[in-house]
């Protein structure tokens, strides 16, 4: 679903990250850099699993939900059983996609520092890894948003809907922020 192909894209756009890190250790011109650059390349290198990890979990939290879906729901019973696993197969697809996001968002300062201190020669990768960061932190929420609608649990939605609304401008402020950086128009990415 959505949460796992923005997982995806999240990984792609750290992986993207981590060439220009390659693109630029071991080039006299970036010695300066070159024990951040390899300190960031390893912490892609997790976020890359973690991304993979997240996809699989998405996966995993659909399933339970779509047999809810599937429950009978003829007696008082059957429908109060349906209803229940429905709320907790729909928290767990909350939890899962608002971990995208939020591991999405941690891509953006290894990008921004890419951008800013990495291999010039390859500044556009660097650009692109920070779009996808920020693509894949507002795919994750839309699937957090639209799970949040079937929650009842109003305390668990509302801290959640706050926590989104939060992720969400972060993460397009960053974005633009490292885009502004490197000297590209707001309007472009408009």
């Amino acid at each position: 679903g959505g949460g796992g192909a923005s997982a995806l894209v999240g990984a792609v756009g750290t992986a993207l990250g981590n060439m220009v890190g390659s693109l630029t250790v071991g080039k006299k011109k970036y010695a300066d850099v070159e024990d951040e650059m390899w300190e960031l390349k390893a912490k892609c290198d997790q976020l890359q699993k973690d991304f993979l990890r997240l996809i699989e979990r998405d996966a995993e939290v659909f399933e339970p939900l779509s047999k809810a879906y599937g429950m009978p729901r003829e007696t008082e019973e059957e429908k109060a059983a349906r209803t229940a696993a429905m709320q907790n197969g729909l928290k767990a697809a909350v939890a899962v996609p608002l971990s995208v996001a939020k591991a999405a968002y941690e891509v953006l300062p290894f990008a921004e520092t890419m951008v800013v201190k990495g291999n010039k020669t390859a500044v556009t990768d660097a650009l692109v890894a920070t779009m996808m960061a920020r693509t894949a932190v507002l795919g994750a929420l839309f699937n957090v948003k639209i799970n949040l609608e079937s929650i009842k649990d109003e305390e668990f939605v509302k801290e959640t809907s706050k926590e989104v609304e939060v992720l969400e401008k972060k993460a397009v402020a960053f974005e633009q922020k490292i885009l502004a950086q490197a000297g590209v128009s707001k309007s472009v990415v408009e």
